[in-house]
């Protein structure tokens, strides 16, 4: 019973809804924009509204297979463990899909729909920080990472339990792992501004 929970978070978080959701509306969103499979990609590719049915669906395949692991396992010394092992390997299976042979997308609304369930404070407070550094730099993955950085942080100080923080730490590490590209853009100055893309587009309509 006790592995159960963790290897449904793994097949769940696995389930690759960007390409599904980019595939019903005739495209392979792996073969265009960043080529990733994630929300932010499904935006750029083929819309807000599309990329917000990805964020949703990305989100509650973390969520939900914590949600169901505090249902049905009984109470024991190991349940919050094992919670949160359902949760990191959520975002596990999505990195690392065995649908698409061990591809995947970077983590970041799957590990939204964990820190959901592990402390919705910290995610308010990442929040505040997400939407300021985007504000303020114009590059996304730079307020994803500082976000996801500092929830482990914000778990700490809001009192959350050692095995919900070495959680929020292990999925924060994970997204971090796999967002090693976007870092040495950034280093370089390579990386993909929204602000600047956003001038551009409205030069080009002008001209």
């Amino acid at each position: 019973m006790s592995i159960i929970f963790p290897v449904i978070g793994y097949l769940m978080g696995a389930i690759p809804f960007g390409l599904v959701i980019s595939k019903m509306a005739g495209v392979d969103v792996r073969t265009q924009g960043s080529r990733n499979i994630g929300a932010t990609n499904v935006n750029r590719v083929l819309g807000k509204k599309l990329g917000f049915v990805t964020l949703v669906c990305d989100c509650l395949k973390g969520l939900l297979p914590m949600y169901a692991a505090t249902l049905f396992l009984p109470e024991s010394a190991t349940k919050e463990l094992l919670i949160a092992v359902t949760g990191v390997m959520a975002v596990v299976g999505h990195m690392f899909s065995v649908y698409l042979k061990f591809r995947g997308g970077k983590g970041v609304a799957t590990g939204l729909g964990v820190f959901l369930f592990l402390s919705p404070p910290a995610i308010a407070l990442s929040l505040v920080v997400f939407v300021l550094t985007v504000a303020l730099t114009g590059f996304v993955s730079a307020g994803s990472l500082l976000a996801s950085g500092l929830i482990p942080l914000w778990c700490y100080l809001l009192g959350a339990s050692n095995t919900t923080i070495a959680a929020a730490a292990g999925v924060a590490l994970l997204i971090w792992l796999k967002h090693h590209e976007n870092i040495n853009r950034l280093l370089r100055g390579q990386e993909k501004n929204w602000k600047k893309d956003k001038e551009k587009s409205h030069e080009g309509n002008r001209g």
